[in-house]
């Protein structure tokens, strides 16, 4: 049996470096918070979402409270990526629509466990 969130993700291939394991393992006994990011650019989660939303579950299994951030506020504001072409920004109706639809499918897929934020609710108040 696995013991702990490290041995876990080498176990899956999952795990190529770690900064600090000691910390990471502190983390895991003091239940804290590990968040992923997603981005809001469809109405629906696809497959390049899958290792993201495993990940979340994992460290759930593993103690942490996991937090899934969908980026309604940073997704207005364009791809930062360095691409050559920018992706095309969507209207705010359209990013609202994308946020609800991914939150209900994620819900779904990860249960009620874990944590779900729109970085709209505390981006939007920045001028």
């Amino acid at each position: 049996m696995v013991k702990d969130i490290i041995e876990e993700l080498k176990w899956r291939g999952l795990l190529k470096q770690v900064t600090n394991e000691t910390k990471l393992l502190k983390a895991q006994a003091l239940k804290k918070r590990v968040y992923c990011g997603f981005d809001p650019t469809g109405d629906s989660l696809h497959v390049g979402h899958l290792i993201q939303i495993m990940l979340l579950k994992r460290f759930e299994m593993f103690g942490f409270q996991p937090i899934a951030i969908i980026g309604g506020g940073t997704g207005m504001i364009g791809d930062p990526s360095g691409k050559k072409a920018e992706r095309i920004l969507l209207d705010d109706q359209t990013i609202m629509h994308n946020v609800q639809a991914i939150s209900t499918q994620m819900q779904q897929l990860i249960g009620k466990n874990v944590r779900m934020v729109n970085n709209a609710d505390w981006l939007q108040k920045m001028t």
